[in-house]
């Protein structure tokens, strides 16, 4: 990744040049932070300072309302959210009943990721520095490694499940590859290895080039996942006869029914709540509020709903031809009989399941690794630290272990809805938007966000209960009529806490970081 010249920083070094570049790392970043520590007359320190960890200069910011869609178009329709929406068809609700629930979780989505975003339009900062407001210069590094070390499993998982995906496409093309695939070595066929390889490249190679090349690649995939599952959906609802069931046999009602849609929704909720913790990986280049409004709103509540009417048509279409329930659309896939079509729509999931691997489980863990070893990682080397530790853990295993699903990630994800409540109760309620960007940069005892050893104690105070409430509710079987709302228990009891436990005696000082900005390229 070529790292651009800061903007706003008088007499910054040119990072390229041969007298930098030429030597250790650290050389460049402590020659930047000297410049930015001129700029903006903070001690800019060179451990928790570099160009990606940098505020973007508003200046030159690429990422539109279209943007921010497209990240939607692509991460709504991804297999695992497919299978999820089918999930409630399969439970007993109807098609009315579906896009209430959808409808019900986009609506507190569109808030959530709202919220923020605009901590990321305001201030240009990725989250493991937005972090530093509310948990300390170095207490930051819980927050963002906790989301990293979800995000870097899921990275892993993800990439093998498409490349299941791609071993479909290729046997059909080359039916005689399906002999590699009987074999096992560590847990995977030949033809497997070869799959995972080749997306596993192919995904490195595309964040190697940064957030630019992210943002490009969201808007290429984007409608080409909108026009491929509206054709499957099509495609379904003709070979139905042009009709569908709106329901399963097992229709509920009552309350039975009313309890299943409020927990669907306060799960896809749930399922996004990593997202909305590092919503600002994104909207630090965002071009202005009103772009993250417009992307959002066309991308979760719209989109969601015509998300949700596709689920319906795939679900009770297939139903109604045989009586099954699909699990995920690569079901309906493989039963194309037109291997041209075949191919064709397992390259549309293919890129589908790139796009949505790449914003949601690759850019975490790249600013948690840079955040954690500023001096020497840049985005580059650290997308591949991460690619390699997504590589090592062989996913395949960990996905086929529900042990490692359920009490390793689950209780990792458990932890997120209050880092959440911390974050938001601190930003909106305690500070009211109002945050020095230098001083996150700054190591000195005397900096606003260092607290007590670069600790907020408040803030991991009030972590404790709520992450107490929600591991309870994710394991105990007695308390699993709750489940489905632990993310809101959780980021709730976080934000209760720390509002009537935070220290309100700090002065609080509103100054954007321009002195110190990159542009908005990297």
């Amino acid at each position: 990744m070529q790292t651009p010249p800061p903007v706003g920083v008088d007499a910054a070094p040119d990072l390229t040049a041969p007298s930098v570049a030429s030597t250790h790392p650290s050389v460049g970043v402590e020659a930047l932070c000297e410049s930015a520590s001129a700029a903006s007359g903070q001690s800019i320190s060179p451990t928790l300072y570099n160009v990606d960890l940098a505020p973007t200069k508003r200046a030159g910011r690429s990422w539109s309302g279209y943007s921010i869609f497209t990240l939607w178009a692509n991460d709504v329709h991804s297999l695992g959210n497919y299978a999820f929406a089918i999930g409630l068809f399969a439970l007993g609700l109807g098609g009315w009943q579906i896009l209430l629930a959808l409808g019900i979780g986009a609506a507190l989505l569109f808030g959530l990721l709202n919220l923020s975003g605009f901590m990321g339009v305001k201030t240009g900062v990725p989250f493991p520095v937005m972090s530093r407001i509310s948990f300390g210069i170095r207490g930051a590094q819980i927050a963002s490694l906790l989301r990293g070390a979800v995000a870097v499993a899921w990275f892993g998982i993800q990439t093998y499940l498409a490349s299941v995906v791609f071993r479909v496409m290729l046997v059909a093309m080359f039916p005689a590859l399906a002999a590699m695939d009987k074999d096992s070595t560590l847990g995977l066929s030949t033809l497997g290895w070869i799959a995972f390889i080749i997306l596993w490249v192919v995904q490195l190679v595309i964040v190697s080039f940064g957030m630019e090349m992210i943002r490009k690649y969201e808007a290429f995939a984007g409608p080409v996942i909108l026009v491929t599952m509206a054709a499957i959906a099509i495609w379904i609802f003709i070979e139905a006869g042009g009709a569908i069931a709106w329901s399963s046999d097992n229709a509920l009602e009552g309350p039975q029914m009313w309890l299943t849609i409020f927990a669907g929704g306060a799960l896809w909720v749930s399922i996004y709540g990593t997202f909305v913790l590092n919503f600002c990986d994104f909207t630090r280049s965002a071009v202005s509020k009103k772009a993250v409004v417009r992307g959002n709103f066309w991308g979760i509540p719209i989109n969601m709903l015509v998300f949700g009417a596709i689920v319906v048509v795939m679900a009770g279409g297939q139903f109604k031809i045989n009586g099954t329930i699909i699990q995920s659309p690569s079901d309906i896939v493989q039963t194309i009989p037109n291997t041209l079509f075949l191919v064709l729509a397992c390259l549309a999931l293919l890129i589908l399941t790139i796009a949505v691997n790449l914003m949601a489980n690759f850019v975490a863990p790249v600013y948690a690794l840079t955040n954690l070893f500023p001096k020497h990682l840049n985005f580059r080397k650290a997308a591949w630290v991460s690619g390699i530790i997504g590589l090592v853990i062989l996913p395949w295993n960990l996905y086929n272990n529900p042990l490692v699903i359920v009490y390793f990630l689950g209780g990792l994800g458990a932890l997120l809805g209050p880092l959440f409540g911390v974050v938001m109760a601190d930003y909106w309620l305690i500070r009211r938007g109002k945050v020095n960007v230098p001083q996150l940069y700054t190591a000195s005892p005397a900096g606003a966000y260092y607290y007590k050893n670069g600790v907020n104690p408040k803030a991991i105070t009030a972590m404790v209960p709520a992450a107490a409430v929600a591991l309870l509710i994710a394991f105990v079987p007695t308390l699993a009529s709750a489940a489905p709302f632990a993310w809101f228990f959780a980021a709730g009891i976080a934000a209760v806490v720390y509002f009537f436990i935070a220290d309100r005696t700090q002065r609080l000082e509103d100054r954007d970081g321009e002195t110190i900005a990159i542009a908005s390229t990297h």
